[in-house]
């Protein structure tokens, strides 16, 4: 264990830092795991309506520096080629 005080306020900042990140992470999957499960049930009303939120926390996880902005970018494309095809089929 660290014994300095600048060592020691390290451990205080990446403990805060790891739970906000953790949170935020937690946050985005809920959102796509909820967003996928609706397009796995084939229900398209659904899954449009959670289209909003799940991109809203996708791009909230970008600017909390969650997730990388590409990998954002690619999560909403196929989540959103995925919510086309239902809507097309229906």
């Amino acid at each position: 264990m660290a014994n300095h005080p600048s060592a020691l306020k390290r451990v205080r900042q990446t403990r805060r830092r790891t739970a906000r990140n953790r949170a935020n992470t937690s946050r985005v999957r809920t959102a796509i795991k909820k967003f996928r499960l609706a397009l796995k049930q084939g229900d398209g009303a659904a899954a449009a309506a959670l289209w909003p939120a799940t991109s809203s926390a996708i791009d909230k996880a970008i600017h909390k520096g969650v997730l990388h902005h590409r990998a954002a970018d690619r999560y909403k494309s196929r989540l959103g080629v995925a919510l086309h095809k239902l809507n097309a089929q229906a």
